[in-house]
């Protein structure tokens, strides 16, 4: 019997990562992929082999991701041509208040996502235009949504509470949490590694470009560090985490910045970049540190 082919996409908002695996009884990774610094000047592409031989590692204009994943795709057909795709699973970071669990994407499941884009524009947005590029390219092909807030959807109620007026909270404002796939995924190996402490109180970290915590009793999410959006909590590498809502409230009303340029300032220029001035990633900073004293601002607020 042939093995399924099934490619899973992981986008973020200023990269995209791939894996293809062949599926038949286990699962092996044929390839991985990583396209990082989307949208700057010098974005890059990497892809990987079985036994991690680099079969592609070129810096070439990436736009966003959907121009990423046709790259992807045409390396594919190029070069694997045996291996035609049978699935794809999707990353999607929102999934608003009815995504508890993965899904078949659908074009009512599809237009129900457009709907959440407000509330995460920076992932959301370019993960549809990737499912809608698939979806023209390879209409037959099945697709499916995991999504990283499902995780959190059984958060308690006080902890998914913002304590605002009742007719705020109808419009849908309330804690979501995010980095579900993660913390699942942690969960996971724990159960195989200590299966007690897997079933106790944990605190876990997911730390990248974007960073939150997350409180775990019995394998499920009690309190996480994000909310609505992906833009609270934690210093991260282009978002701000917690800030006072009076200081943006402060910045609207007196200095006068706009709706668009706050949420441009509070996504793609603060964090890590934002507090050093060149950069918002970490391993440069740390590289910078003892020389740069707004790098080591930068680490030491993280």
């Amino acid at each position: 019997m042939d093995p399924l082919h099934l490619l899973t996409l992981n986008v973020g908002s200023s990269s995209l990562k791939a894996a293809l695996y062949a599926v038949n009884g286990g699962e092996r990774r044929v390839l991985a992929a990583s396209a990082e610094r989307i949208g700057q000047p010098e974005s890059r592409l990497r892809l990987r082999g079985e036994d991690d031989e680099v079969h592609l590692d070129r810096r070439l204009p990436l736009p966003d991701a959907e121009a990423a994943l046709q790259v992807l795709l045409r390396w594919l057909q190029e070069h694997l041509p045996q291996r035609p795709l049978d699935a794809v699973g999707h990353r999607l970071v929102h999934g608003g208040p009815d995504a508890v669990e993965p899904q078949r994407i659908t074009p009512a499941l599809h237009q129900a996502l457009g709907r959440v884009v407000p509330l995460d524009p920076d992932h959301l947005s370019q993960a549809l235009r990737c499912i809608a590029l698939l979806e023209r390219l390879h209409p037959a092909l099945p697709q499916v949504a995991c999504f990283d807030t499902a995780f959190h959807a059984g958060l308690p109620e006080v902890a998914r509470t913002y304590a605002l007026p009742s007719s705020l909270r109808e419009m849908g404002v309330r804690r979501y949490g995010f980095h579900g796939l993660s913390y699942e995924s942690i969960v996971l190996a724990l159960r195989a590694l200590d299966p007690q402490a897997a079933e106790g109180r944990l605190v876990v970290a997911h730390l990248g470009s974007g960073a939150s915590m997350a409180a775990l009793h019995r394998g499920r999410s009690v309190d996480t560090s994000m909310g609505l959006t992906p833009l609270a909590g934690l210093v991260m590498g282009t978002r701000c985490g917690d800030v006072d809502p009076g200081a943006l409230l402060y910045l609207m009303q007196v200095r006068e910045l706009s709706a668009e340029a706050l949420a441009d300032a509070l996504n793609r220029r603060s964090g890590l970049l934002g507090v050093s001035g060149t950069s918002p990633d970490m391993r440069e900073l740390l590289a910078r540190e003892e020389e740069d004293p707004r790098a080591g601002e930068a680490v030491a607020l993280f």
